[in-house]
This record gives structure tokens, C-alpha cells and sequence, in this order.
């Protein structure tokens, strides 16, 4: 009988330990919780100024836009999604559209730029679809 109640003793402690260091733990994660919460968190803080509204910025965002549609960048904590190849495919247009409509009237840089990232965008899409097709063979 006295070996059953130390062995009943020991468990007690045990247990009493583990209940203590969970308790430990909830208290340390509670206060990192609380020390993140006081820090500025990047999409709390409050936006800056847009930039300015010029030719670059337009292929920028066109660009931006049909590299997300290719699964090429990721929004930060969110699942990653398949490629959207029709959506590229029509900001990739639009960005084709914007070159022969702007013909001749772009300065050499801009004429430059467009056409290296038109091509680069393109190049992407290529490996990107091929990549897709030979995933879903």
C-alpha cells in the first residue's frame, strides 16, 4: 500500500509540473501577444503617398498585375493560388495594346523599357504555362 501511494505521490507532482509549465507558457505567449499588439503592424500603418501618376508607373502596375495573375508574386499570409494564364494573358495585351498605341510618341527610355519588360513578361508566361501543362498531364 505505501508503494501505491508514493507511485499516486509522484503522479501528483507530475502533474501538478506539467500544469505549472503550461501555465508558464500561456503566460509568455500571452505576453508576446501583447507586445505585438503595441508594435505597429505593417498594414496598420496608414498609407503613404501614391507615387506619381507617369508612364512608367502604368507599365509598373499592368506588369505587377499579370506577374500575380502567373502566381509569379504572392500577397504575404495568404494560400498560394494557381496561375490565372487568361489573366496574364490580358494584362500581358494591354501592355501590347499600350506599346503600338504609344508609337512614336515615347521617349527612347520609355520605348525601352516597355518593350524589355513586355518581352521579359512574356518569357514568364511561357515558362509558366508550360510548367501548368505539364503539371496537369
Amino acid at each position: 500500500m505505501a508503494e501505491q501511494e508514493k507511485e499516486q505521490e509522484k503522479k501528483i507532482i507530475i502533474d501538478e509540473d506539467w500544469k505549472n509549465e503550461a501555465q508558464r507558457e500561456k503566460e509568455i505567449l500571452a505576453a508576446q501577444e501583447e507586445s505585438r499588439k503595441k508594435e505597429p503592424q505593417e498594414d496598420q500603418r496608414p498609407p503613404g503617398p501614391l507615387p506619381k501618376g507617369n508612364f512608367a508607373a502604368l507599365i509598373s502596375t499592368l506588369t505587377t498585375q499579370a506577374l500575380f495573375a502567373l502566381g509569379l508574386i504572392q500577397v504575404k499570409g495568404q494560400e498560394d493560388r494557381p496561375p490565372d494564364l487568361e489573366m496574364a494573358r490580358y494584362n500581358i495585351d494591354l501592355l501590347e495594346t499600350l506599346q503600338e498605341k504609344t508609337k512614336g510618341n515615347l521617349t527612347k527610355e520609355e520605348e525601352r523599357v516597355l518593350k524589355n519588360t513586355i518581352s521579359e513578361i512574356r518569357m514568364g508566361y511561357v515558362k509558366v504555362a508550360d510548367k501548368t501543362s505539364k503539371s496537369s498531364q
